[in-house]
């Protein structure tokens, strides 16, 4: 069939993980299961680190910032995979693949910015311990989320912006759940030599300059834990930074690797299941990696619990002395 030249197509198809029916029973079974529990998860980080004044700290109020991004998140891609899996129709329109792609590279920007700024206070608060409540006071860690999302927004709307000029195919297939940017610009009939070496430049910018923040605060951590001479010191200071580096590795290692092989046709599957491993998997593991290693949440959110059951034990006994009176 030849595929005519349309600048203004109405609708892509996405192809999702199978083709096979009896498959999408159990798909959409798994996947909704771990989108509910990301989102309880992520809201249980944010209504500890908000209610106890203990969490008010420079730790806490970036996870706070990453578990509400890590929502926005998969609540951008998530929802729609679960409505095309159980009306078994796959269109989206452009319009809405646009929007799609726009808040994905977003989100997925200031996951990255935010990782980044986590070990940052790592290592100040492990490496330079006597300076930690000047450089790490509120007003910088303010400026350092605010500058997150700005620089998130712009490179955002750049990428959104170059693909809006491109031109597509009248049928156009994306081998994947959503509308990711590497594989919507492969769809493209126009030339997309400029789209590609942006985007390449842009990961390896705003990909590879954080891994090597990253990398070398660990490499600075690992020397001052190296130097606490006794084991308590060595394991108070790596359990502080080792929730961090789980989640850092997987999410990391999943995103670069997805768009590093977007070139090679041939690995359209393998992308949309790597591509699950940092939308869906990282994270829902990330609630459980910090709060099961995490005293503070754990000891936050007893507090929360059972202050509400005192309180609504209260309120019950008051009720039920009125109504004896």
């Amino acid at each position: 069939m030849e595929l005519e030249n349309d600048t203004r197509i109405s609708e892509f198809l996405l192809l999702g993980f199978s083709e096979e029916p009896e498959l999408e029973p159990f798909l959409f079974g798994l996947f909704l299961s771990m989108y509910l529990v990301t989102i309880l998860g992520k809201l249980l980080i944010i209504l500890a680190v908000s209610s106890d004044s203990h969490l008010h700290t420079p730790m806490y109020f970036f996870l706070a910032n990453l578990s509400f991004v890590d929502i926005c998140f998969t609540c951008t891609t998530v929802p729609k995979m679960l409505v095309n899996i159980q009306t078994e129709r796959k269109v989206i329109t452009y319009e809405s693949c646009i929007m799609q792609m726009y808040f994905f590279i977003l989100f997925i920007v200031l996951d990255n910015f935010l990782l980044t700024v986590m070990a940052y206070d790592c290592f100040v608060a492990i490496c330079h311990p006597l300076h930690y409540t000047v450089t790490m006071n509120p007003q910088i860690c303010g400026l350092l989320v605010l500058v997150s999302w700005i620089m998130s927004v712009l490179h955002s709307l750049l990428q959104t912006l170059m693909v809006l000029q491109l031109s597509f195919c009248t049928e156009v297939e994306i081998p994947h759940f959503f509308c990711e940017i590497c594989q919507v610009i492969q769809l493209a009939c126009s030339d997309t030599f400029l789209n590609n070496m942006v985007m390449y430049f842009a990961t390896i910018l705003l990909g590879g300059g954080p891994i090597a923040e990253i990398l070398y605060s660990y490499f600075k951590i690992v020397c001052s834990i190296l130097r606490i001479s006794s084991a308590q010191g060595n394991y108070k200071a790596f359990s502080t930074c080792a929730s961090h580096l789980s989640v850092v590795s997987l999410f990391f290692c999943t995103s670069l690797g997805v768009y590093l092989n977007s070139a090679a046709p041939q690995s359209s599957h393998a992308s949309a299941v790597a591509s699950v491993m940092y939308t869906v998997v990282s994270p829902m593991l990330n609630p459980f990696i910090y709060s099961l290693r995490n005293r503070d949440i754990k000891r936050a959110l007893n507090v929360f619990f059972k202050g509400k059951a005192l309180k609504g034990h209260f309120l019950r006994s008051t009720s039920d002395c009125r109504l004896n009176a």
